[in-house]
């Protein structure tokens, strides 16, 4: 058995009475009713993640997909280069 080591961005948003949980490196969401609730929901749905890729034998493939780069053993998440709250104003028929 191995170990892999990474860090990855959570962002986790207030939807009605829930807190979602989201990670774009993984393109992996859980939500729950409180935020300790979502953040250990995250952390559960990730170990499940990786879990299932190591056992269908997908890992190389997979995480390829979503970006990441594999350095000697060892897997290297997207690195996130900003994350910002943006304002909008737009004119729209509707």
């Amino acid at each position: 058995m191995k170990n892999i080591y990474f860090s990855i961005p959570v962002s986790i948003f207030k939807e009605g009475k829930d807190f979602v949980a989201y990670s774009p490196v993984l393109d992996l969401s859980t939500c729950a009713d409180s935020l300790d609730g979502a953040q250990k929901m995250f952390e559960e749905a990730t170990k499940i993640f990786f879990e299932e890729l190591d056992r269908k034998g997908t890992m190389n493939d997979v995480l390829s997909s979503l970006g990441w780069n594999k350095s000697d053993s060892n897997w290297l998440p997207p690195a996130e280069v900003s994350h910002q709250t943006k304002k909008f104003s737009l004119a729209l028929k509707a």
